[in-house]
C-alpha cells in the first residue's frame, strides 16, 4: 500500500530499510525491487468478528476519501518514536523509527534491529542509506507517487470507484486506542487493507494487506510508540549529511516518459494511472542510445502501485519467464522483443499479467 501514511509505512521506505540492497547489485527482479518484505502473517485468517473490539469512536461513517485524508494529514502533524515490526510468511523484521515534521517537510530515521545493520534517513524526497559493515552509503531521490493530496483533490478522483470502506470497531495497538477500518476492493484487480488509526491523531499504527477471503498477506505494526516525542530535525539533518568514511553511491536518474522511450500499453488496466517514468544510467556503461537505458514506469490507483521495469535482454541473466511472491508483493517477468520486462507490485498476479501482456514497443 503506497498512499501517504507515515513515511515508515510505505513499502518503498520500510521494506527498503529492512532489506535494502542497491539496485545495481540485485540480480533479476531483486535488482529492481525496493519491496522485498519479510514477515509473519501470510495466509493467516483473522476474521473480524473474532477480534475483541469496541464500537468505533465516530458516530458518522466517513467516506473512503475522508478516511484517506485523515490518515494522510496525521502523518504531517506528529513527531513520534517507535519500534516497527514488518511481517509476512514465517519471518519477521523490526526497525526503530524516529519521525518529525514541521509542516513543510518531514524527516525520518529508520535503524534496522534485525539482519544486517543499516540506517536510512529521509527528508521528503531525499534518502540516504548507510551500511556500516561495508562503509557504503546509497543516495536516492524517491519521488512521491502523487497520491496525496493530488489524487484526493482531483475532480476525477476514482479511488471510491474501486474501493469501499467499512468501519469495524476499535482496538489498542502499542498502548494506543485505534479505530479499525477496512478498505475493500470492488474488483479482483487489487487487494484490500485493514487499518488501525490512532483515535486522537489519526496516525496509522497498524496496517494489514488482505487477500482473498480476508487472508492477511502481510502486516506492518508498531510494537511500541511514543507520540509527540522530542525528535530533533536539526540532528537528523546533520546525520544525513555526515558521510565521512563512507563510499557514497548516487545513481543518475533521468525523468522521461514511456512514449519518449518507445513504449506504451495497448490496453489500460482499470483504475491504474501512470504516475512517473525515469531511466537509470548504468555505471561504467558507454553513452546509451534512446530506449536502451533501464526504465521504470510507475502506475497507481491511489492506494496500490505497480512498477514496470524494462531493460535490454541479456541471455546470460534472463533465462526463463517466471513469477515470484513475498507477502503481498508479486512479480512477473517476460521477454518483449529485445527487452526484458519485470512487473512488480502489491496487487494480485492477474493484475501484473495484464500489465505485462499490454506493454508493447512502438519503435524498433
Amino acid at each position: 500500500m503506497t498512499f501517504a501514511l507515515p513515511l515508515s509505512f510505505r513499502h518503498s521506505d520500510v521494506r527498503s530499510a529492512l532489506r535494502h540492497l542497491p539496485l545495481r547489485e540485485r540480480p533479476g527482479i531483486r535488482r529492481w525491487s525496493a519491496a522485498a518484505l519479510v514477515a509473519l502473517a501470510s495466509g493467516f485468517m483473522i476474521p473480524v468478528h473474532g477480534q475483541q473490539s469496541t464500537p468505533a469512536a465516530t458516530d458518522q461513517t466517513r467516506s473512503v476519501n475522508e478516511w484517506l485524508t485523515r490518515l494522510h494529514e496525521a502523518s504531517q502533524r506528529r513527531a513520534y518514536v517507535g519500534t516497527l515490526v514488518v511481517s509476512a510468511g514465517a519471518a519477521m523484521s523490526a526497525s526503530k523509527i524516529w519521525h518529525v515534521c514541521d509542516g513543510s517537510q518531514q524527516m525520518e530515521r529508520i535503524d534496522t534491529l534485525t539482519g544486517t545493520p543499516r540506517t536510512t534517513i529521509r527528508r521528503n524526497k531525499e534518502v540516504i542509506t548507510f551500511v556500516p559493515e561495508s562503509k557504503t552509503a546509497f543516495v536516492e531521490k524517491r519521488e512521491s507517487l502523487g497520491m496525496f493530496p493530488e489524487f484526493l483533490g482531483k475532480p476525477g478522483n476514482q479511488i471510491a470507484q474501486f474501493y469501499s470502506v467499512r468501519e469495524i470497531g476499535a482496538q489498542r495497538v502499542a498502548g494506543h486506542l485505534a479505530d479499525m477500518v477496512e478498505l475493500l476492493p470492488r474488483d479482483d484487480l487489487r487487494f484490500g487493507y485493514r487499518i488501525w488509526s490512532e483515535q486522537q491523531s489519526g496516525l496509522v499504527v497498524k496496517l494489514q494487506t488482505l487477500g482473498g477471503q480476508g487472508a492477511v498477506l502481510e502486516q506492518v505494526a508498531f510494537s511500541e510508540l511514543q507520540m509527540d516525542a522530542p525528535v530533533s530535525m536539526d540532528k537528523l539533518k546533520r546525520l544525513m549529511k555526515d558521510t565521512r568514511g563512507y563510499d557514497v553511491h548516487k545513481p543518475v536518474l533521468k525523468k522521461t516518459t514511456a512514449e519518449a522511450e518507445g513504449w506504451r500499453l495497448s490496453e489500460p488496466v482499470p483504475g491504474f494511472t501512470p504516475m512517473s517514468c525515469h531511466t537509470r544510467e548504468v555505471a561504467g556503461a558507454a553513452a546509451q542510445s534512446p530506449g536502451t537505458a533501464p526504465m521504470q514506469w510507475v502506475f497507481s490507483d491511489g492506494l496500490a502501485s505497480v512498477s514496470l521495469f524494462v531493460e535490454p535482454f541479456d541471455p546470460q541473466r534472463h533465462t526463463a519467464e517466471s513469477s515470484a511472491v513475498v507477502g503481498a508483493t508479486h512479480s512477473v517477468n517476460r521477454r518483449v522483443g529485445d527487452h526484458w520486462l519485470t512487473v512488480l507490485g502489491e496487487v494480485p498476479p492477474a493484475t501484473l499479467r495484464r500489465f505485462a501482456l499490454s506493454l508493447e514497443r512502438t519503435r524498433p
